[in-house]
């Protein structure tokens, strides 16, 4: 337990940092825009209010609009617009229905009365009613031409601490808005996603003599047994393809780095370092990896390419990292500095270092799919907040959870 206490890498996306931090919006490039509730269903359930908070939440984050924070309501079909919204560039007429499973959009420009965008979106349970939310922001933005903002809709994959011994692991929106438990009973450790396209997910179960990962399909819910280990065993990337898996393992009692072939079951040994080297990272083309390691003393992250034994420390700050992530040759990692884990941006092919957090418990740093907006673990208090900064325009947010401690998180 105390190797996996130690554990965490996980993965930055950078193409090109130094333009991307350089980037923010400044506030007269922004649209202006108020959101208008249909009166017809306005109110109608406890929902409705959580739904326009949403609304804001991911307008904001966006980076792209200025909004109002009121809420107002007008009739959905109305062609009128308030006399004392006119000085708004547009107005997103929306109506929630009453049974929260289903929302219609609008988008008009204020200057000609112009309909720029409507659409309506749908969800199978209304406690699904966030995506409504991401799905409909999404467009809309990608309609008036800003940057893509998928990432909002992705589902988040975390594990966290019940009681001693247990664990279980939930999947929700990046909001926390909607959440769900997947596994539960006993110690449940590690999700990873195992593609793409979230349709199954690796974790590590600790219920039995052995660790053992499992592959959950998320369709159909059924559990696939892929290997089991001494010591410890964690999934810690998935090749683009989702044909390898980067796994930490310790056989013989300290942890080394294998990548295992999804195919035929086959697993090669990538590291072979007498301490410990945990938490491997895929590297640009994926002939490389990164990860965590105590070859000098305290831990931090270094790199090597597959099939070389020749190792380079890429972490050019700090002397404890023990969080990481890595997208194409950048890094992400997390640096202990006094009674503070603070957030820092690197790269594996020169020293480049720039801090993204000052202050506070900042750990499990995780990139987006499209290396725009960095996941976060902070501690406060007692209390865990899954934190969001988005690089290319500087927003950020921070959600609470209700309860429990995040052991690990993926999205």
């Amino acid at each position: 337990m105390k190797n996996i206490l130690f554990f965490f890498l996980l993965t930055f996306n950078l193409y090109s940092f130094d333009a991307v931090l350089s980037i923010e919006k400044d506030v007269e490039s922004k649209a202006t825009l108020s959101l208008l509730e249909d009166t017809t269903s306005a109110g109608s359930s406890t929902n409705h209010s959580k739904l326009f908070k949403l609304l804001l939440t991911d307008l904001k984050m966006s980076g792209h609009f200025l909004v109002d924070t009121q809420l107002r309501r007008a009739y959905f079909d109305d062609t009128l617009l308030p006399v004392e919204l006119h000085d708004r560039e547009y107005l997103l007429k929306y109506s929630y229905s009453r049974n929260g499973t289903e929302l219609k959009v609008k988008l008009v420009r204020t200057a000609d009365s112009t309909v720029v965008f409507e659409n309506s979106y749908s969800v199978n349970v209304a406690v699904r009613y966030p995506f409504l939310a991401h799905n409909a922001i999404i467009d809309i933005n990608k309609a008036l031409g800003y940057e893509d903002i998928s990432w909002m809709k992705r589902n988040i994959l975390f594990s966290k601490y019940i009681s001693s011994g247990k664990s279980e692991i939930w999947i929700s929106d990046y909001t926390l808005s909607f959440s769900s438990i997947l596994v539960r009973g006993g110690l449940n450790l590690f999700p990873k996603w195992a593609n793409s396209n979230q349709s199954s997910f690796y974790y590590t179960s600790y219920n039995k003599h052995l660790p053992t990962l499992y592959k959950v399909d998320m369709s159909s819910g059924k559990r696939k047994k892929i290997i089991s280990s001494q010591g410890m065993l964690v999934a810690s990337d998935v090749s683009a393809d989702a044909s390898k898996i980067l796994l930490t393992m310790a056989p013989n009692g300290q942890p080394d780095i294998y990548e295992y072939s999804v195919d035929n079951g086959s697993k090669k040994r990538l590291t072979t370092f007498r301490g410990i080297d945990v938490n491997g990272k895929y590297l640009g083309d994926e002939s490389q990896i990164a990860f965590v390691s105590d070859r000098v003393g305290g831990a931090n992250i270094y790199t090597k390419s597959i099939g070389s034994t020749s190792v380079s420390r890429a972490a050019h700050y700090g002397n404890d990292n023990s969080s990481c992530d890595a997208y194409g040759q950048y890094l992400l990692y997390s640096v202990r500095e006094g009674g503070s884990n603070n957030i820092y941006l690197g790269s594996a092919n020169s020293s480049y270092v720039r801090p993204l957090t000052s202050s506070g418990k900042n750990r499990l740093p995780r990139f987006s799919t499209d290396g725009k907006v960095i996941l976060y673990i902070k501690k406060n208090g007692g209390k865990n907040l899954i934190g969001y900064m988005n690089l290319a325009t500087k927003e950020s947010a921070l959600f609470k959870m209700q309860s429990g401690k995040i052991q690990s998180i993926d999205w």
